[in-house]
């Protein structure tokens, strides 16, 4: 399983131009890859990454400070470009395998205690953030 999470001010997540999620920061806003090899024991150990990452304000986390996240389902974070032009993208789960992971992670993120804001599954989406910093961490498990 595989994160992007970035540091913003606020950011927002449309579908055919209506905002389904937005939160309003500081916070994470969390693009949430998942690969063919991932299963459920990854879960728990993204949602206590994500949500005790120290990268707010004063080397802070969303734990610390209640900070909201905004999680976005990515399967382009596992895209291989290596050969030639044209992404690869194999090493990424099938939706069938993906959506409950994701879905579990945003439960595992909930039951902590984080306020969570969530695109749509699958849809193409329009992602607006305002980044802080900028400060942007690749989170692998």
């Amino acid at each position: 399983m595989r994160a992007v999470a970035a540091r913003v001010s606020r950011a927002e997540v449309r579908v055919d131009g209506e905002v389904v999620g937005r939160i309003d920061g500081p916070g994470l806003l969390v693009l949430l890859g998942v690969a063919r090899a991932d299963g459920p024991d990854a879960v728990p150990v993204m949602a206590r990454k994500l949500h005790e990452l120290r990268i707010l304000a004063d080397e802070r986390s969303c734990a610390e400070l209640d900070a909201p996240l905004l999680v976005v389902s990515q399967f382009t974070l596992y895209g291989d470009t290596r050969k030639g032009r044209r992404p690869s993208w194999s090493a990424a789960a099938p939706p069938e395998q993906a959506e409950p992971l994701v879905e579990a992670v945003v439960a595992a993120l909930r039951e902590r205690g984080a306020t969570v804001a969530t695109g749509v599954f699958g849809a193409m989406m329009e992602v607006e953030s305002v980044n802080d910093g900028p400060f942007t961490v690749l989170v692998d498990v």
